[in-house]
């Protein structure tokens, strides 16, 4: 499930980029305005920038909604990892001490 939810909020982070990229100008509402053919458009005489504007709205709601529902999943997988405290050392096979008598090494002569 928590990587259903991961792939849905790239697809919605992809989706709002799109979105914002394809929306209009303000600059570009001045040339449709004085009978630029927006009246034969897919989205009526008002052009796309309503719609899409809306559009952008809900999936940045879902997009919110998402990145919350995330971080209480992801809070709960970090608290029952073995990364979350790091202040204990960690309990591992014992390390064979290290001899103190050994003998020097041989200096080779020249």
């Amino acid at each position: 499930m928590y990587q259903t939810l991961l792939v849905i909020y790239l697809l919605l982070a992809l989706s709002i980029i799109v979105l914002v990229l394809l929306q209009q100008g303000k600059g570009a509402v001045l040339g449709a305005a004085s009978g630029g053919g927006a009246s034969t458009t897919l989205f009526g005489a008002t052009g796309s920038n309503r719609f899409m504007g809306q559009l952008t709205a809900v999936l940045m709601g879902l997009f919110f909604a998402l990145c919350l529902l995330l971080g209480n999943l992801s809070h709960s997988r970090v608290v029952n990892s073995p990364w979350h405290d790091l202040s204990e050392p960690v309990v591992g096979p014992e390390q064979a001490p290290m001899p103190a008598d050994l003998p020097p090494t041989e200096q080779p002569t020249k």
